[in-house]
C-alpha cells in the first residue's frame, strides 16, 4: 500500500473561465470559504475546448493520495461528459477525492462514489448513441450508392470537360476554376487523377 504522503488530506481548488473579460472571483470566494487555501487554488484563462490548460495540469501533478480536488461547478473541470468522468477516474485511481459545490458531489461518500458511477453509465450510453447514429449514417449512405467521406467536387462528366479545356489552352486555369465554382488546387488534382486513371487503363490494354 503506497503511503500517504506529507500534506494528505488538503483540499486544491481548481478555477477557470474562458476569456480574460470573465472574471474569477465568483469561483475563488467559493472555494475559499469551502475551506480552501488560497495559495492551493490553480486558476486557467482557457476555453473548455482547449484541451491544454497550464495550470490543471500543475493543479493535478501537485494533489496527493487523500487529498480533494474541489471546483466550483462541473463544467469548470470537464470539456464534455466522457471527458469529466475520465478526469475524476483518473483522481480516484490516484486516491484523490473529488467535490463539485454548485452541483454538491463529492466522491468521498458511498453516495457520492454512486453519483460518479451514474454519470460514467450516462457518458458510456453517450458514446454508444454516437457510434449507433455514425453507423446508421454511413449505412444509409451507402444505400444511396454513396460512400463515407467528402463528396466530390466534381462529377465524372465535369472532370471530363475541365479536362477537355485545360488541354485545349484556350482558357486560363484561373477562368475554368471560376467557371465551376472551385479552387486552382482542385482543377490540378482532379486533371491528375484523371489522367493517372486513364494511363492506367491504356497500360492495361
Amino acid at each position: 500500500m503506497t503511503n500517504q504522503k506529507s500534506g494528505a488530506g488538503r483540499r486544491v481548488g481548481y478555477a477557470r473561465v474562458s476569456t480574460e473579460e470573465q472574471h474569477l472571483d465568483l469561483q475563488l470566494d467559493a472555494l475559499v470559504r469551502a475551506g480552501v487555501a488560497d495559495d492551493r487554488i490553480y486558476t486557467d484563462i482557457a476555453s473548455g475546448k482547449n484541451a491544454r490548460r497550464k495550470q490543471l495540469e500543475a493543479c493535478f501533478r501537485a494533489l496527493s493520495r487523500g487529498d480533494t480536488l474541489v471546483v466550483w461547478r462541473l463544467d469548470r473541470l470537464g470539456r464534455s461528459l466522457p471527458d469529466l468522468v475520465h478526469i475524476i477516474g483518473d483522481l480516484e485511481h490516484k486516491g484523490v477525492a473529488f467535490e463539485s459545490l454548485t452541483e454538491r458531489i463529492e466522491t468521498r461518500s458511498a453516495s457520492g462514489k454512486l453519483v460518479f458511477h451514474v454519470f460514467a453509465a450516462l457518458a458510456e450510453f453517450e458514446r454508444n448513441l454516437i457510434r449507433e447514429r455514425t453507423k446508421a449514417g454511413l449505412a444509409a449512405a451507402r444505400a444511396r450508392g454513396r460512400r463515407g467521406g467528402r463528396r466530390p467536387k466534381l462529377t465524372a462528366d465535369q472532370t471530363e470537360e475541365v479536362v477537355a479545356k485545360v488541354d485545349a489552352k484556350t482558357l486560363r486555369i484561373e477562368e475554368i476554376a471560376r467557371a465551376y465554382g472551385i479552387s486552382r488546387t482542385t482543377i490540378y488534382s482532379a486533371v491528375a487523377r484523371w489522367r493517372e486513371g486513364h494511363e492506367g487503363c491504356a497500360r492495361g490494354a
